[in-house]
């Protein structure tokens, strides 16, 4: 099935690669619409094949872990003690099913005859389907998984992508800033004093990390349900409000406006290119947004875009004036991740996206993220009361974090144009 689904993958990359490559300068609008709506589609089964390859592995490899279990449990084929009616004289009725399918039955043993003797044709009045006939001993089972929705929420709190601060304690902490790029040195005339009026002297500056709390208030579930569910309900209730918690400070990292809370990433970055659309933006533009911030910025680990779903759809219709696709699909088998005219991007669906979102938007950053402090107060707190609430029993999460861009030079914005 798996090899099925990585050829269905491959396939779905030629087939989104064919259609937006029939989109040339002259081909009509009608048309273009028609492949973008295609390449579109394409890309959405892409990423459900996607989805169906890692359900696979998971559970092939669940199998393989029950398989091996239920091998180190099974009986010895020569121990008589255990055989039953599935087995005669060490032959399993498995085997000797399998053999007379596969096989002609003038291949069978006696012992293996004997065995597929032992099982009858049964025909029976009783039914499950009807109550009075039998359905009332059949129970009600619960599959031991839930389904559980899903939402990603972005890369913010993930020291990978921006610079990680962790302190035991919430006392605030303050970062000296200096910018002096502004000044140079002047030419000097000989046997004349230097020039002493303070008109050169460096200015320096403070950022402040504080320590702001949120919670996910409290979530009382029963004494009854706890007893009696098929699922550990402290496990599964403290999973979800960890997820709460991972999403508000992805939130607030990303948009927070600095009152009372982080300064966001998208708050406190500054103004790198206002698009000529509302409702679009351009190739062009991107290149211009990567221009807007100093190369000295443009080298290193954590230096790429930042943007949301919505945006990344239409960034993979772009082409520069050559016709090459600005944004090119990584290799999963290298595990080479996709990039955007170079650089890597992060999906940060908390960022504005284009065209979901009216005018005047920040659709998207660029620059050097290592230059985000995100200040971590220790590690998020789930925790369970069950005196308050006995004899049931409640569960709540907090977490304390900020965050800070250093310096407002190493990440800039691309903006819509206001209407």
């Amino acid at each position: 099935m798996t090899t099925e689904l990585n050829d269905k993958r491959g396939r779905l990359v030629t087939q989104a690669r064919e259609a937006l490559d029939e989109i040339k300068a002259n081909t009509d609008e009608n048309r273009t619409a028609e492949l973008e709506a295609r390449h579109d589609m394409i890309m959405a089964d892409f990423d459900k094949v996607e989805v169906e390859i890692a359900r696979e592995e998971r559970t092939a490899a669940a199998e393989a872990r029950a398989d091996e279990a239920r091998a180190r449990q099974r009986p010895h084929p020569k121990d008589s003690e255990a055989r039953g009616v599935d087995e005669v004289e060490g032959v399993e009725y498995r085997t000797a099913f399998a053999k007379a399918i596969c096989g002609p039955l003038e291949d069978l043993t006696q012992e293996e005859r004997a065995v597929l003797n032992t099982h009858r044709a049964e025909f029976r009045a009783q039914t499950a389907g009807t109550t009075t006939a039998g359905g009332f001993t059949v129970p009600t089972e619960l599959a031991n998984q839930i389904i559980k929705s899903m939402l990603a929420y972005g890369p913010m709190y993930d020291p990978g992508v921006t610079t990680e601060m962790v302190t035991s304690s919430g006392n605030p902490i303050k970062i000296p800033t200096v910018d002096d790029t502004a000044s140079t040195a002047g030419k000097h005339t000989e046997a004349t004093a230097l020039t002493d009026d303070g008109g050169k002297d460096v200015v320096f500056g403070q950022k402040s990390l504080d320590a702001y709390a949120y919670d996910t208030e409290f979530i009382r579930w029963s004494w009854e349900l706890d007893a009696d569910s098929i699922f550990n309900m402290e496990s599964l209730l403290g999973q979800l409000l960890g997820e709460r918690l991972g999403r508000i400070a992805n939130q607030e990292l990303t948009i927070g406006d600095g009152t009372d809370d982080p300064n966001g990433i998208v708050t406190a970055s500054s103004l790198g290119i206002t698009s000529a659309s509302a409702t679009a933006i351009t190739a062009d533009e991107l290149i211009d947004l990567v221009h807007s911030v100093n190369r000295a910025y443009r080298t290193g680990p954590k230096v790429g875009f930042m943007f949301n779903d919505t945006t990344l759809k239409v960034l993979r219709k772009l082409k520069d004036g050559e016709g090459n696709y600005l944004w090119q699909m990584g290799n999963v088998q290298l595990g080479t991740p996709g990039a955007l005219l170079g650089y890597n991007y992060h999906i940060n669906d908390s960022v504005g996206s284009i065209p979901a979102v009216a005018a005047a938007t920040k659709v998207a950053l660029f620059g050097d993220f290592s230059k985000y402090f995100v200040r971590k107060v220790g590690a998020p707190v789930i925790g369970v009361l069950r005196e308050r609430f006995w004899p049931d029993m409640g569960i709540a999460g907090l977490i304390r974090f900020d965050g800070e861009l250093g310096d407002t030079a190493a990440v800039k914005h691309l903006i819509t144009k206001a209407s």
